[in-house]
């Protein structure tokens, strides 16, 4: 195995809480590229109490680890390797993502070949063998009214366009506004050029906030289907945030906009959104009567999203969560 901290092009920096075995796994996912030289592993342990930090001491010597003595977050802990190393690309990962074989160099070589791309994002398969929903367009209060009143579903075109969940081709390599940081392979030039993650997020939204960066600064970010990463999704989250996780994103999503574009665009991204859930529960109302088994879960989940909007209009709700 290649010595911990030495010239290598790819700093993988997985972020780790509470998940041994997921991060075991995604460990052995990286052995190849490790001792073929493309890549340097850190793990930074967030406080971990399932004894994390003990498996990859004993079992993944070659892995440089952090261990921290409190929950950082994720893009600080990322921030921190990126302090550490000089590699020339630095990979944020989660520790319930294992990379298919040749999936790094992909990465690598795709962004190598395209100099304004400063980030790649993989084709994320969840155990089900589907193709995970992970790229999004940027919030803005027309895209947000134009999928309420539903002209997504008028047009396939504008749909994938824009990476809408459902209505995307996700076997379509492109430039894509955002992608989420389970696994993301970024040009260390653009990572400094965007300033790296926001040390002031903590969970959620930091991959949002730094495609926007990114963006700004002249880069962008590709979607590159080729490249194969399993990825368990939210396993932590869920365990510490359980029901909540949903609600969370959203309530870090709205403080990201309130903080870069105002609370003006937030709150009336989030009154549109409201509105919209609102009048979708309002409508299946008489079906869910009828039909419960059937229009009833619907319409709860509307009724849910909308309380979950419904809180971002709350004076002093657009705080970062923690």
């Amino acid at each position: 195995m290649q010595e911990p901290g030495s010239a290598a092009k790819v700093a993988i920096a997985i972020v780790s809480f509470n998940e041994r075995e997921l991060l075991a796994a995604c460990l052995r996912s990286l052995a190849t590229d490790v001792a073929a030289g493309r890549a340097e592993v850190w793990v930074v342990d967030n406080a971990s109490s399932d004894g994390s930090a003990d498996v990859v001491a004993r079992e993944f010597s070659w892995a440089r680890l952090i261990v921290n003595e409190e929950n950082m977050g994720y893009g600080p802990a990322v921030n921190l390797v990126a302090e550490r190393t000089d590699a020339t690309w630095i990979a944020p990962a989660n520790q319930d993502i294992e990379l298919d074989p040749g999936a790094l160099a992909t990465m690598v070589d795709v962004a190598a070949s395209r100099p304004r791309v400063g980030a790649v994002a993989p084709r994320l398969v969840g155990a089900d063998g589907a193709t995970q929903h992970s790229v999004h367009p940027f919030p803005t209060v027309w895209l947000t009214l134009l999928f309420n009143l539903g002209v997504h579903r008028r047009s396939r075109r504008l749909s994938d366009r824009l990476c809408l969940e459902g209505y995307w081709d996700p076997g379509k390599a492109r430039e894509v506004p955002w992608a989420i940081a389970a696994f993301l392979v970024v040009r260390r030039e653009a990572f400094e050029a965007a300033g790296r993650f926001d040390n002031e997020m903590w969970l959620h939204a930091e991959d949002l906030d730094l495609a926007w960066r990114l963006d700004r600064a002249g880069w962008r970010t590709w979607y590159e289907p080729s490249a194969v990463v399993r990825h368990a999704g939210s396993v932590s989250a869920r365990k510490a945030f359980g029901s909540k996780v949903e609600a969370r994103f959203m309530a870090a999503s709205y403080a990201w906009m309130a903080r870069r574009r105002g609370d003006l665009v937030a709150r009336t991204v989030a009154l549109v959104n409201l509105a919209g859930s609102g009048l979708r529960a309002l409508a299946l109302r008489p079906a869910a009567k009828l039909r419960p088994e059937r229009y009833g879960g619907r319409r709860e989940a509307h009724m849910r999203w909308a309380r979950i909007h419904a809180r971002a209009l709350r004076p002093k709700r657009l705080a970062e969560p923690r």
